[in-house]
């Protein structure tokens, strides 16, 4: 384990719960956990179900690898259940889901990271040791802005945004961006109940019902990228 840098707190991470319903990938993962954290407990579970049944038997793990698609899961609800039931432990989500937009509205569900199904074997090492030293993990290609439309024809991505106004269309971009009402505010110069009253206004003529929905649906209409591609199993994910 040479090429980790630094080391997490001693006893940092002593339990760990991997949630997958692939039996080798779950392997893979208890293998990996074995290398950077020798003497944790692992326990698994291939459905949310399952998930469930260990927090309430009584096992509260130090940290929860969890992957979206699992058989009795459907969308965003099935990670805000299990945050629910354990609010206080670590989620580092890791999924062949790769939308930005999932990523975003992961992180700002409270998800401690997110990785790739893909994501090589140093990667997933460099994130369970940040989530170890207390901090949040993103790939940096799923790193905020990776999914904002060009400035260029925004207004283009989609009939519906040529319906709204230039201060709104700038307010999109941002939302895009994965930035809060109060950092809108700060870079429009503009009262936070200003910006609070235009996302309302566009969320109305977009035809959706949250800043989620409206960033896939810009997301949806770009030219498909590395990371961040349309992805309809994303858009499925994120309305539920």
């Amino acid at each position: 384990m040479k090429d980790m840098t630094g080391t997490p707190p001693p006893g940092a991470i002593q339990s760990v719960a991997i949630v997958d319903d692939h039996p080798l990938y779950s392997d893979a993962l208890a293998a990996a956990l074995e290398l950077v954290f020798p003497d944790c407990q692992v326990e698994k579970a291939q459905t949310l179900g399952g998930a469930l049944a260990l927090v309430e038997s009584g096992f509260t793990p130090d940290l929860v690898m969890f992957d979206l698609k699992l058989p009795d899961v459907s969308g965003i609800s099935g990670f805000q259940r299990l945050r629910e039931a354990l609010p206080d432990a670590p989620i580092l989500v890791i999924s062949s889901l790769t939308s930005a937009q999932v990523v975003q509205a992961l992180m700002a569900e409270g998800a401690a990271g997110f990785l790739p199904k893909d994501a090589p074997a140093p990667l997933l090492r460099q994130a369970l040791h940040e989530i170890a030293a207390g901090r949040k993990y993103v790939h940096s290609g799923y790193q905020t802005g990776q999914g904002t439309a060009p400035d260029a024809a925004f207004e283009n991505l989609h009939p519906k945004l040529a319906e709204l106004t230039p201060q709104q269309q700038r307010i999109m971009k941002l939302i895009c961006a994965g930035k809060p009402n109060k950092q809108i505010a700060y870079e429009l110069s503009l009262a936070e109940a200003t910006v609070k009253a235009h996302i309302t206004a566009l969320l109305r003529r977009l035809g959706v019902q949250n800043r989620t929905q409206a960033a896939v649906l810009v997301e949806g209409s770009q030219p498909a990228t590395a990371i961040g591609t349309r992805d309809a199993d994303a858009q499925a994910f994120l309305s539920h």
